[in-house]
């Protein structure tokens, strides 16, 4: 059996103007593996009829540039060179006249000449290409994102792991220059205002929290790691959207988070509900964005300190315990006032800090303190344990304004932790830059990143695309139609 595949070109007036054969398929006996077309068939079909498609579309649409648009003059060529295009569906090498400028226009002058299909095709990539290629290098690395691409697509070795990277910041500085400038505050309006405005929705609740990411440029091992903070936004019924950047090179943080809480529907007598781990980073990002919110510290975060110290006062006993000789020396240690008395005192500042007593906390963490200067034992992490108690003591007080009702706030259903923005922080930066990709990254080409992969997560990257080319926004809507 053959089977011949052919491009039909008609007017407008529905007349055959040119047949162009695309391939020629043979099938000599029916096989499950020869049923249909294959990978590399398919490939080869796909490719013929790009460059068919693209070979009319660009005569078409030089047609319009051969004649002078006020004289009717046919206008002379100077020379032509070969353009390349990459699309999806392989490169096509274009042929690029350059033409004079009517004299009509020039007169007097040198004449001027110009290239129409280079100034409209300056890319060199087609938008499909490259959103294909900013979207997969966003969730994997460049060099799988080649392999994927060319495996089911008849690009071939078109594209590099380079250009790709290259065209992935490329799109992530465009999506950067249309971000706002930086303010110090972004409450608009006044009370009065605020009080005239729709009824707000349920709030939004944000999670604050912060990863690192090795550095290529590293000069010690203090220094081999920088930091990313990312966030996620999550509405009443449970629609969210992320974000991230890298610390010490974003230079509109704020702005980044207005924005999102912005495209979130926000309005300024909206509540917002910030939890953070208490850093001075994110402390200072979630000021002044919104009149009604609230700024809470995580509740994980003070209950991992305590966890870890109760587990060193733990480890502490086991130790002094195993160096009696006998069973009961062993348990004279284990039930001596001074140990048993750190355990409870402890679960006391723990107590007393899910119900928001700060004061009383701070009180109980002084008289561990003073326990553990007076102990005359001296187990191996003594230290250790008293510098964690300084530490902890000086997290509290910092954050002290923070500290609400965490009891209260549980049994009314609101949430105390940022334990959904442990898994953001695992999905946004972990899975993509630090665990089974083990690169080095500068801090700019990690933020630019960043960009790009929270825009693939919150299914964002193609509503930019249809942005800013407004024909795949079209051919989208079209291709929706003819689905239902």
């Amino acid at each position: 059996m053959k089977i011949r595949i052919q491009i039909v070109m008609e007017a407008a007036n529905g007349e055959t103007e040119r047949v162009e054969d695309i391939a020629e398929l043979e099938r000599i006996s029916p096989q499950p593996e020869t049923l249909g077309l294959t990978l590399a068939e398919s490939k080869a079909v796909l490719h013929g009829i790009q460059q068919c498609m693209v070979s009319e579309q660009v005569a078409e649409y030089m047609a319009q540039f051969n004649t002078c648009p006020d004289c009717g003059a046919r206008r002379t060529k100077k020379g032509q060179h070969t353009l390349v295009y990459r699309t999806l569906f392989g490169k096509l090498n274009l042929i690029s006249p350059r033409l004079y400028d009517c004299a009509c226009h020039q007169p007097h002058q040198q004449r001027h000449s110009s290239s129409p299909l280079a100034t409209w095709l300056n890319a060199h990539s087609s938008p499909e290409l490259l959103y294909l290629e900013t979207k997969f290098a966003s969730l994997m690395s460049y060099g799988l994102s080649i392999r994927l691409l060319s495996e089911v697509l008849p690009i071939a070795n078109e594209v590099n792991p380079t250009s790709m990277r290259r065209h992935q910041q490329q799109i992530a500085e465009r999506i950067e220059s249309e971000l706002g400038e930086e303010d110090f505050q972004f409450i608009k309006g006044c009370p009065d205002e605020w009080g005239r405005q729709p009824r707000p929705e349920p709030p939004l609740t944000v999670g604050l929290d912060g990863g690192y990411v090795h550095a290529s440029d590293q000069k010690s091992k203090t220094e081999g790691w920088f930091e990313v903070i990312t966030g996620k936004s999550v509405k009443a019924d449970g629609d969210a959207k992320v974000f991230a950047f890298v610390n010490k090179y974003d230079t509109k943080p704020k702005r980044r988070l207005y924005e999102v809480l912005k495209s979130q529907g926000l309005q300024m007598n909206q509540q917002v509900v910030f939890l953070s781990d208490g850093g001075d980073t994110v402390r200072s990002l979630q000021r002044y964005l919104s009149p009604e919110s609230e700024h809470l510290l995580d509740w994980f975060h003070i209950t991992m300190r305590l966890t870890v110290m109760t587990q060193m006062t733990k480890g502490m006993i086991t130790e002094l315990a195993s160096q009696k000789k006998t069973k009961k020396e062993a348990d004279e240690i284990e039930s001596t006032d001074v140990p048993t008395q750190l355990l409870k005192q402890l679960e006391s500042i723990k107590w007393h800090l899910w119900h928001g007593n700060v004061t009383d906390a701070l009180a109980r963490i002084h008289d561990v303190d003073d326990d553990l200067e007076i102990w005359e034992e001296n187990p191996t992490n003594k230290k250790k344990l008293l510098k964690l108690v300084h530490e902890f003591e000086t997290y509290i007080r910092a954050n002290g304004a923070f500290i609400p009702n965490y009891g209260d706030r549980y049994r009314h259903n609101e949430t105390i932790t940022t334990a959904f923005v442990e898994s953001t922080v695992n999905y946004v930066i972990s899975k993509r830059f630090v665990k089974k990709q083990q690169m080095r990254w500068t801090q700019r080409g990690a933020h630019l990143l960043l960009q790009t992969r929270v825009q693939v997560l919150n299914d964002d990257l193609r509503k930019t695309f249809g942005r800013w080319f407004q024909g795949m926004s079209v051919m989208e809507n079209e291709q929706e139609k003819m689905a239902a």
